[in-house]
C-alpha cells in the first residue's frame, strides 16, 4: 500500500521516540517522555486492535503477592530482593492510582484472601507469616497478613483464610481507556494493527520495519513484555493465562480478590459474576506460548474448581472465555535497561503488570536522561 505525502509527513516523519506496545508499560512510558520532553514527537505502535498482551486480559488484581507466593519467592531470592519486589509493586500501584484516580479505574480495597488446600499447606504458610510481616513492615507500617474465617462458604479448602489487608482490585478496561485518553491529550500518536518486524540502529537513528511501513526514529522503546522474544534476546518467556467469566449470579456475596495454589488460580466478583483464571501450572510447556486460545485440560479444571470449591451450592453458566500473554523469567525483577545508544526496553512483568507497569513505564522513559 502506498501512503500519501500527508500521511507520511504527519505520522512517520521526524519521530523522536517510538514505543512498541500500547499496554500499561508503553502508555506510562509515553506519559513520562511527554512530561520530560513536551515538544518531542512520540509514536506508539500496537499490533492489536486493543493492547495485545495482558494489560486488559487479566483479572484486575491490584496485588503484590500472596503469602505463599512470597514464601516461594524467598526460596529463590534473597529477603532484600523480595522486599524490593514488593516495594516496587506497591509504589507502582500508588503511581497508577495517583495518575488516573481511584474512581476512574474503579479501585476498591476489599482485601485479598488466600485459600489453602489443606491443613499442612495452611500451617506451612502460617509458620512463616510473622517473618514475612516483619520483612514488609517498613513498607506498610502494619502487618500485611492476618487470618479470617471462611465467611464465603468455599468448600474443599482449609476453613481459615490468609488475609492480605492491603490488596485491592481495579477495572483494567477502564484503566487502559483512561491511559489512552491521557496520552492522546498530550499529543502522543497511537497506531493500531501495525507490528514491528525488526529494527536496525544506524548511527543517531533507528530504522524500523513494520508490517505496514518502514520509517526512522531517533529512539525506540520496547514494551512488548511476553512478546519480547520476537524482537529482543532477553531472559523473558511468554506465559499464557486462561480466564473465564460466568453469567450474572443472583445474591453473589463473594467480595475481594482470591488466590489458590500459590497464586496459580485466582478469582473475584465483578458485576455479580465470578471471573476466574489460571491453571498454567497444569501444563507449563503448552502455556509457554504467544498464541491466544484455550485448552480443554485447563478449562475443565477451572470449571471443576468453580463447581466444587467456589460455587458448591450455586448453579452457574460460563458466558465468556479468553486468554492473555504474560512475560516471565527465572527472576521476578522486571528488565528495564538501555540496550544500545538508541534502544531501550521495559519487559518481564512476571504476572504483576497492574502493580508494576506504571513504575516500569516511568523508569523506562527515565533511562533516556
Amino acid at each position: 500500500m502506498k501512503y500519501s505525502y500527508w500521511e507520511l509527513k504527519t505520522w512517520f516523519t521526524n519521530i523522536d521516540f517510538t514505543i512498541v506496545g500500547s499496554g500499561i508499560v508503553g502508555l506510562n512510558c509515553a506519559l513520562e517522555l511527554k512530561k520530560n520532553h513536551p515538544k518531542a514527537t512520540v509514536l506508539i505502535l500496537e499490533k492489536g486492535m486493543l493492547p495485545q498482551g495482558a494489560t486488559t486480559k487479566n483479572a484486575g488484581f491490584a496485588c503484590f503477592g500472596s503469602l505463599s507466593e512470597l514464601i516461594d519467592d524467598l526460596q529463590s531470592h534473597s529477603p532484600e530482593e523480595v522486599f524490593d519486589l514488593v516495594y516496587k509493586r506497591w509504589q507502582g500501584l500508588q503511581l497508577l492510582r495517583t495518575n488516573l484516580g481511584d474512581k476512574n479505574i474503579d479501585f476498591q480495597q476489599n482485601k485479598g484472601f488466600e485459600l489453602c488446600k489443606d491443613e499442612v499447606f495452611f500451617e506451612e504458610c502460617i509458620s512463616q507469616k510473622e517473618e514475612v510481616n516483619r520483612l514488609l513492615t517498613p513498607i506498610f507500617k502494619a502487618d500485611v497478613f492476618s487470618t479470617s474465617n471462611n465467611v464465603f462458604g468455599f468448600q474443599k479448602t482449609h476453613n481459615t483464610y490468609i488475609t492480605n489487608n492491603f490488596e485491592g482490585q481495579i477495572n483494567t478496561g477502564q484503566m487502559a481507556e483512561q491511559l489512552l485518553a491521557k496520552v492522546q491529550q498530550l499529543g502522543v500518536k497511537i497506531l493500531n494493527g501495525i507490528a514491528v518486524e525488526k529494527f536496525t540502529e544506524n548511527g543517531a537513528e533507528v530504522a524500523v520495519k513494520t508490517t505496514k511501513i518502514s520509517f526512522k526514529t531517533k529512539k525506540i522503546f520496547i514494551a512488548t513484555n511476553g512478546f519480547s522474544k520476537e524482537l529482543l534476546d532477553e531472559n523473558v518467556q511468554p506465559a499464557r493465562a486462561q480466564v473465564l467469566i460466568t453469567k450474572p449470579i443472583k445474591n453473589l456475596a463473594i467480595k475481594g480478590t482470591f488466590h489458590l495454589d500459590k497464586g496459580y488460580y485466582y478469582f473475584r466478583n465483578i458485576h455479580e459474576r465470578i471471573l476466574f483464571g489460571g491453571g498454567r501450572n497444569l501444563d507449563f510447556e503448552t502455556e509457554e506460548t504467544t498464541n491466544f486460545g484455550q485448552t480443554k485440560r485447563i478449562q475443565n479444571k477451572l470449571e471443576k474448581i468453580l463447581k466444587d470449591t467456589i460455587l458448591p451450592n450455586t448453579s452457574f453458566e460460563i458466558e465468556h472465555r479468553w486468554s492473555g500473554i504474560m512475560g516471565v523469567g527465572n527472576q521476578k525483577k522486571a528488565i528495564v535497561k538501555q540496550l544500545s545508544n538508541n534502544v531501550f526496553c521495559g519487559i518481564r512483568m512476571g504476572g504483576m503488570g497492574v502493580a508494576i507497569g506504571s513504575l516500569v513505564g516511568k523508569e523506562l522513559a527515565q533511562l533516556l536522561d
